[in-house]
C-alpha cells in the first residue's frame, strides 16, 4: 500500500513555519539535555532526520565545530535552504531511500519523524545502521493517547475531547501510530540497543500555554481531515481553540517520550 504524504505537507508556508517554530521552543530545551547526555562535543558527526525550521541542526552545528559535521534530512527543506553553515550539508530527501554510509554517524537525532511513517521500525533500523558501534540515537515521538481534557466548561471538554478521536481517527485512517512514544523503549531493544534513558513528558497545559496554541495552530491546519473523520465538527473544533486560548481551561494535549540509546560495539 502506498504511503501517505506528510499530513502537513498541504499547509500554508507561514502558519507551518509557525507551528515548527512553537515546536521548536516548547521542547528545544528537553531535546538539547537529552542530546547533551550523549557527550556530543567537537569532531563529531551527526544525522538529523526531519530538520523542520532547522534550530537542532544548527545547535549542533555550534557544538560539533569546524572539525564536525551535520547532516540535516527532510522531505521539505523549505525552511533551512538558505541557511548556510560551513559544517551542514541540507539534503532534501526521503530517509527511507537516501543512500548514506553506514556506520559513519556518532550520533542520530529525529522528532517526530516516525510517527509520520507506517514502517517506522524498517526507519528506525536503517537509521541505526547508519550509526558508528558505539554511536547514540535519541528519538522522541508523540504519544496521544494520553490527550484528555482536564477542567473548562463541560460543553467545552467534550468538544476537546471528540476533537481528540477525531484526531485518533485520522491518524488511524493514515497508518500512524497514534501512541508510537510509549513503544520506543521496547523497540529499541528489540534491535539490539543498549537504552540509557527514557523520559515521558505529560505537560499538563492550560489555555494560552505553548503547547496548547501549537495544537490549536495543528487544529487549524487539519480542519478538513478531523471533520473527515465524523468524530467532531466544524463547532467542536471552533471550541476547541478557544479552549486553547482559555487560560482557566487544562487538558494534556499529548505526551512526548524520548529515548536515548547507544549502538551496541560487537
Amino acid at each position: 500500500m502506498a504511503e501517505h504524504p506528510y499530513i502537513f505537507t498541504n499547509s500554508q508556508e507561514v502558519s507551518e513555519l509557525e507551528r515548527l517554530q512553537a515546536i521548536e521552543q516548547i521542547f528545544d530545551s528537553a531535546t538539547h539535555k537529552q542530546i547533551q547526555a550523549t557527550g556530543i562535543s567537537q569532531n563529531w558527526c551527526c544525522l538529523e532526520v526531519g530538520a523542520g525550521a532547522g534550530s537542532i541542526m544548527r545547535w549542533m552545528s555550534s557544538i560539533v565545530g569546524e572539525g564536525g559535521k551535520v547532516v540535516a534530512v527532510d522531505l521539505d527543506t523549505r525552511f533551512i535552504e538558505n541557511i548556510h553553515l560551513a559544517n551542514v550539508e541540507i539534503l532534501k530527501a526521503d530517509i527511507r531511500q537516501l543512500q548514506l554510509e553506514e556506520n559513519s554517524f556518532d550520533l542520530i537525532h529525529a522528532r517526530y519523524v516516525l510517527i509520520h511513517i507506517s514502517d517506522y521500525e524498517s526507519t528506525l533500523s536503517k537509521m541505526i545502521a547508519l550509526l558508528k558501534p558505539g554511536g547514540w540515537i535519541v528519538i522522541e515521538e508523540p504519544d496521544f493517547s494520553a490527550a484528555r481534557a482536564i477542567a473548562g466548561s463541560e460543553a467545552a471538554c467534550q468538544a476537546v475531547n471528540r476533537v481528540n478521536r477525531a484526531i485518533f481517527k485520522t491518524f488511524k485512517s493514515r497508518k500512524m501510530d497514534y501512541d508510537l512514544g510509549i513503544k520506543l523503549p521496547a523497540l529499541f531493544q528489540k534491535l539490539g540497543l543498549e537504552l540509557q534513558s527514557v523520559e515521558n513528558n505529560s505537560p499538563l497545559s492550560n489555555g494560552s500555554s505553548g503547547v496548547a496554541r501549537m495544537m490549536k495552530m495543528s487544529a487549524l491546519q487539519l480542519l478538513e481531515k478531523y471533520i473527515a473523520t465524523g468524530e467532531a465538527t466544524q463547532k467542536d473544533i471552533e471550541q476547541y481553540c478557544l479552549f486553547a486560548e482559555d487560560q482557566t481551561a487544562w487538558a494534556i494535549y499529548y505526551a512526548t517520550v524520548g529515548v536515548t540509546a547507544q549502538k551496541v560495539i560487537s
